[in-house]
């Protein structure tokens, strides 16, 4: 009898593949606050983020964002204004063409949603009356609305995946901070009974389209492709 394949398995959320709720505790979000200033007064690590996060204090309150690089403590920031500075959370609008930018929110007051990997920013491309156009680091350009707001800068954390790993005990523990599937077996090399690419018969994996309410375990192959047969 075989045993329950490793998709099934994260299907059904044992503790094995989930993440802990404790690493999302920090919620990244902006100030309601349109334009005030506030006080950096404290940057950790957060094991659900790849960048350091900032706790940033107001009279208002306080709030977390992906510290930029060069960020300190004790250093002060300003939200709203009109001047363009490392760590300044603005409108993008108010933003002139090339600054360096990141968190950037999807549309006005979500408190920012794209951007916010570490090391990684996008820049201002070009600027409408109602849009601005933002290109990210995969060069594709995105239309947002001049309101949206960003922090300027680079997030910190770039020089991450400089260092090796070296162990793989080391990398097991990296994986399972953010409960990502780590060491993965490729299905081939499983049996037929614990995968339907299983047995390796012919080393060629099927050309299989998943069916969309497929359980976990035969949801595998083609997931929702956008197209299917041979180019011409």
């Amino acid at each position: 009898m075989g045993k329950r394949i490793i998709v099934q398995a994260r299907g059904h959320g044992s503790s094995t593949y989930r993440v802990s709720k404790r690493a999302f505790r920090y919620q990244l979000r902006y100030p309601r606050e349109l334009e005030g200033e506030g006080t950096v007064v404290r940057l950790f690590n957060s094991a659900a983020h790849s960048a350091p996060l900032a706790k940033i204090a107001t009279p208002q309150g306080s709030f977390y964002i992906p510290a930029f690089k060069g960020m300190v403590e004790g250093q002060r920031i300003t939200f709203g204004g009109k001047t363009i500075a490392q760590g300044n959370i603005m409108r993008l609008g108010d933003l002139n063409v090339k600054t360096q930018i990141y968190n950037i929110e999807s549309k006005p007051g979500d408190g920012g949603k794209f951007i916010k990997g570490g090391g990684s920013f996008a820049s201002i491309n070009r600027i409408t009356e109602k849009e601005v156009f933002v290109l990210f680091p995969s060069k594709k350009e995105k239309k947002f609305n001049a309101r949206c707001r960003a922090v300027v800068g680079i997030i910190a954390g770039h020089g991450r995946l400089d260092k090796p790993v070296v162990k793989a005990g080391k990398q097991f523990h990296i994986k399972k901070a953010k409960s990502k599937l780590w060491p993965r077996t490729s299905a081939l090399k499983m049996n037929a009974i614990d995968h339907p690419f299983g047995s390796g018969r012919g080393k060629n994996p099927k050309s299989k389209i998943a069916k969309r309410n497929a359980p976990p375990g035969a949801k595998v192959g083609l997931v929702r492709p956008r197209r299917t047969g041979k180019k011409k």
